[in-house]
């Protein structure tokens, strides 16, 4: 009698072990299937990410291709895209990659929309000014007349589309200025008593220029012609530049009022004299001024 207990024991023993053992086979296959749909999707997400990259990357190289003189905005953009469709290529499938590659992809995104606008406009104007000039070229070869007139008138037109999309700057002024410990600052003329040379200008507004950060370098020199500040060197082509310094801001497509404060050498003091202020959107001069210190 007890050994049959003991055999029914052991039989209900076995059979709950068999049950748990298939409960936890089955769990563990669904774990993995589940797992590996996750995996699924997550590739196919990654997928779709790279392949509206590649989508934007042949958008950019169309609007390059369409110019001779390639747009620096878009090559730049071009470049930052190929660069995050390399990372996406080496990156770990995971629910926080992809999504921080998918907020990548809508900024970029939006900035593409923004400079292919802009180029597009860049054309038209391009296009505009194209056939204005085959259409004076026509009216000379037919009258032969006014020819030196329409020609310069052309040049000067074909100049102006040029420098329309540089930044500018406006009433230029400088002086020596007295710098109190409270930071209130006061113009002054003499030159022993001058802590800094101020520098203000105005840059002006120019909706042909993307918004965002920007530069104009400034060129002081002393009257032994020496140039304050830096004194450093940039080359833009076959030009070189010595500068004083780099005024960087963000340019918001408006009116912009700038002031930059140039220090003397340790020890040393501004020379009395004429001073001669330049500023340079890159290499082009598009300011400049002059003030004495007696």
């Amino acid at each position: 009698m007890e050994d049959n207990k003991s055999s029914n024991g052991l039989k209900i023993a076995l059979g709950i072990a068999l049950v748990l053992f298939l409960g936890t086979g089955f769990y563990t296959m669904n774990l993995y299937s589940t797992s590996k749909q996750v995996e699924k999707d997550l590739t196919e997400q990654k997928e779709l990410v790279m392949a509206d990259l590649n989508t934007m990357a042949k958008q950019y190289d169309e609007a390059i291709g369409e110019n001779k003189i390639a747009n620096k905005n878009l090559i730049e953009a071009r470049a930052r895209i190929q660069g995050l469709i390399d990372s996406l290529q080496i990156s770990e499938t995971n629910v926080k990659s992809l999504w921080r590659y998918k907020q990548k992809y809508v900024s970029l995104q939006k900035e593409m929309d923004i400079l292919l606008a802009q180029n597009e406009s860049l054309k038209a104007e391009n296009s505009y000014l194209a056939t204005s000039l085959d259409s004076t070229r026509v009216r000379l070869e037919e009258r032969n007349i006014f020819s030196d007139s329409l020609l310069v008138q052309n040049n000067a037109l074909a100049e102006v589309v040029l420098n329309a999309s540089v930044l500018s700057a406006a009433d230029l002024k400088a002086s020596g200025v007295i710098v109190r410990t409270s930071g209130k600052v006061i113009p002054t003329e003499r030159a022993s008593r001058s802590d800094k040379i101020r520098v203000c200008f105005i840059v002006t507004k120019n909706k042909l220029i993307q918004a965002g950060e920007q530069e104009l370098f400034l060129q002081i020199i002393d009257p032994k012609n020496n140039i304050l500040g830096l004194n450093n060197q940039v080359t833009f082509g076959e030009k070189t530049l010595n500068y004083s310094l780099i005024s960087k801001f963000n340019y918001e497509n408006a009116n912009l009022n700038i002031c930059e404060f140039i220090t003397p050498k340790a020890n040393d003091s501004f020379e009395k004299g004429r001073y001669i202020v330049h500023v340079f959107n890159e290499k082009d001069l598009v300011a400049t001024s002059e003030f004495i210190l007696k």
